[in-house]
């Protein structure tokens, strides 16, 4: 090669590397550290400001921007769990986009880091077997094709012969189906408490919690008087007949529970309470609700205390100190006491949050079908 083409062609590698814009960089978000700190990045080099929301801080805090573009901070030592967070570009909120592991949700948009810690908490995925997680659909006449997350524990597809219990599990107002998987880990919290031996191999159902299209989008809480009565008719005559058609379950209120979160708690207490006939373990996480309806929502519990206390063999609330619901649940459990109706309860530190969720299912999975 001459030196005359060598020249040239530096020439033209010179002029195309100037004409091309700068390569966007490579962005690792969230990077947790072997201490406990975390790293968020994002790159947005049009970006005036930039906030990092995050449920293990109080408030937003502000991002800086280096020369590239890339906008990071770093916090901690971080509590060990999994959070929620989000970046706030301008005044916009939106999900990480550099990472895959998004909060199932319909009314906004968050991404999940998981801080390990230097031992395994009760949601850490560890070297245990592990349940089968299904997406299955079924149908309803009112509002069609429904769709349902369902665990089968370890053991299940090996052991045709075994029955099991049911645990229904309700998501919260604007979560979906996936929440209590995605968010809540309740395949590996099962998974983790049923290879040490302190909860029973249970089935169990999550399924969509909205009756949409009949009730929008848009019509509040779950636990709304609409809403509980179009998911009332197909929670019982669509979703349970074809769990109890498709899977080998043990269909007796002995071995049925249903528990939920924030209003989809409040679907469980109007459901379970008002139907010990057919379950015999009630558990609210944080439920909604209000005042003026607790005896609306309660009727056919208010009514007999006595057959309430017969039937259940656990009726359960779990409420944080922080929670916004933390005042009317201490006042639905007042109320409780007036009738009699006997219950458990956990007041918990923290808010209306996931980290609390699970505390509360890895709590009632062990009293669970015993």
């Amino acid at each position: 090669m001459t030196k005359k083409l060598i020249v040239v062609i530096l020439i033209i590698s010179a002029f195309v590397a100037k004409s091309q814009p700068n390569a966007k960089p490579i962005i690792i978000s969230p990077e947790v550290h072997a201490d406990n700190k975390v790293t968020f990045r994002l790159y947005a080099p049009a970006a005036k400001e930039v906030k990092l929301n995050t449920q293990f801080e109080k408030n937003p805090v502000s991002m800086s921007k280096d020369e590239r573009g890339v906008w990071s901070i770093t916090l901690g030592p971080v509590k060990p769990d999994m959070y929620p967070y989000a970046f706030n570009i301008d005044g916009i909120q939106v999900a990480d986009p550099n990472n895959s592991s998004i909060f199932p949700n319909e009314g906004f948009q968050n991404s999940l880091v998981e801080i390990t810690g230097s031992s395994p908490l009760v949601h850490t995925i560890q070297n245990v077997s592990h349940g089968t997680i299904s997406y299955r659909y079924y149908h309803s006449s009112e509002l069609g094709t429904r769709p349902v997350v369902i665990y089968t524990p370890p053991g299940y597809e090996a052991n045709p012969k075994a029955f099991y219990p049911v645990l229904y599990l309700l998501h919260g107002t604007t979560d979906t189906e996936e929440t209590w998987t995605k968010v809540g880990r309740a395949n590996i919290i099962l998974d983790n408490l049923i290879a040490e031996g302190k909860a029973k191999p249970m089935i169990i159902v999550m399924p969509y919690g909205r009756a949409y299209p009949v009730i929008s989008k848009s019509s509040g809480s779950l636990r709304n008087w609409d809403n509980l009565q179009e998911f009332k008719k197909d929670f019982f005559n669509n979703l349970m007949p074809f769990i109890e058609k498709n899977y080998r379950t043990i269909n007796d209120k002995n071995n049925r529970a249903i528990a939920g979160f924030s209003g989809g708690g409040g679907t469980t207490l109007y459901f379970g309470l008002n139907n010990t006939d057919k379950f015999a373990y009630v558990c609210g996480f944080a439920p909604g609700m209000l005042k003026n309806e607790f005896d609306r929502n309660n009727e056919v519990a208010f009514s007999n205390p006595e057959q309430v206390n017969k039937n259940l063999k656990l009726f359960w609330i779990g409420v944080g100190k922080e929670d916004g619901l933390y005042g009317v649940n201490q006042e639905f459990m007042q109320v409780l006491d007036q009738k009699k109706i006997k219950y458990e309860n956990l007041v918990s530190d923290g808010g209306h949050t996931w980290m609390n969720c699970k505390l509360y299912l890895s709590t009632i999975a062990q009293k669970l079908f015993k």
